[in-house]
């Protein structure tokens, strides 16, 4: 995406070389009521100085030009981009000249020769969407009395910057051996492989003899089926709460946390997403089929929402809940959930407590009995 400068010319800002005009003029009026020759000569002096100055900023300001080209839409946090700049000035070249861009950071005084060529590395810190204003040249005297500024006219660029994803440390890997696929495609090391059996109910026709549970009919309870849950509610869920952030660097780290943990579990089997206001999670599986959809939702998400209640029921699989602060009592979205194991991923540790991993500035802690439970400020 490109900026140009206007070719109409810039703004100027000649307030020295007024009030110096002001201060020749006041000397021309003393010499001629007064009659004092001598006051001429300073007077004229300034004159010159002053128009000087002004000229010499139109000057270097006409048909001055900037552009800037910056190579991506999309970046990450932390991530390098490539600005390329070139800057070419007019019947004084590039003399006296600054280049002012917001991703170069301080202004830079450029040399003398006509054109100029840049090249930087930049990188931004916090993710969301960055509109960047158009790049400009700065003429100035060497006395700072005038000054010609050449803005560009082209559209702003904008930058979408994703937040980071980083690794989980201290998770539980994914089983090896025998049986190791299945498992994993129930949930990898967070344990959803108990929750498949879904109760008894009558055998239907053509149902497989794998699935006969065959201790009823043995007690004499007629030919009875296993009723299984789907494998989508059996896999890990990753819900973001975005209420009551404890300030902007808690709610970036929970919300680098979401992401990372969302790309962990969908490599090492397949997980689930659950963003605030969604009425159902996003399935995410090894090949990360929709997740540049929802990693573009958490650049952009603010604080204020959680999930809510309704998508989580009738998942039995594990829960990990990141919220933005520390609780002092275990969200209620945990106590409601009818999950077999409930994580809380908060920002920053909790006092008294050991962490079963970390990720992204949080830490993750495994819930026992979460009825009653208080969390250590």
């Amino acid at each position: 995406m490109r900026a140009r400068a206007s070719r109409r010319g810039g703004r100027v800002d000649a307030r020295g070389a007024l009030r110096l005009l002001g201060v020749a003029a006041f000397l021309l009026a003393g010499a001629g009521l007064f009659d004092c020759e001598p006051l001429f000569v300073p007077a004229a002096t300034l004159l010159v100085l002053a128009l000087g100055a002004l000229g010499w900023a139109l000057a270097g300001a006409l048909g001055a030009r900037v552009e800037r080209s910056v190579g991506v839409r999309r970046a990450v946090e932390g991530e390098a981009v490539e600005v390329r700049l070139s800057a070419r000035g007019g019947p004084l070249g590039l003399l006296g000249a600054t280049l002012d861009d917001p991703l170069v950071g301080a202004p830079r005084r450029l040399g003398w020769r006509r054109r100029e060529r840049l090249r930087v590395q930049a990188r931004f810190a916090r993710r969301g969407r960055r509109e960047l204003a158009p790049p400009s040249l700065r003429f100035g005297d060497p006395l700072g009395l005038a000054a010609a500024r050449v803005d560009g006219d082209g559209p702003p660029a904008s930058v979408l910057v994703l937040p980071r994803v980083e690794p989980v440390v201290g998770a539980p890997r994914a089983p090896r051996g025998r049986g190791a696929r299945a498992r994993r495609g129930r949930g990898g090391g967070f344990g959803a492989a108990e929750v498949e059996l879904d109760g008894l109910r009558p055998a239907r026709e053509g149902t497989s003899a794998a699935r006969i549970h065959w201790p009823s009919l043995a007690r004499g309870a007629g030919l009875m089926e296993r009723r299984l849950r789907p494998e989508a509610d059996a896999r890990p869920l990753v819900a973001l709460d975005a209420r009551l952030p404890a300030d902007e660097a808690a709610l970036d780290a929970a919300v680098r946390a979401t992401a990372s943990l969302a790309v962990h579990l969908a490599r090492h089997g397949g997980g689930a997403l659950l963003l605030p206001g969604d009425r159902r999670p996003v399935p995410l599986d090894a090949d990360l089929h929709g997740w540049t959809a929802q990693h573009v939702r958490l650049a952009l998400l603010e604080g204020g929402a959680a999930p809510l209640p309704a998508a989580l029921s009738g998942r039995r699989g594990p829960l990990l809940l990141v919220v933005a602060h520390v609780p002092a009592r275990v969200p209620r979205l945990l106590l409601a959930s009818p999950s077999s194991r409930r994580v809380l991923i908060v920002p920053g540790e909790l006092a008294g407590r050991r962490a079963a991993f970390a990720v992204g500035g949080c830490h993750g802690y495994v819930l026992g009995s979460v009825a009653g439970e208080r969390m250590a400020a």
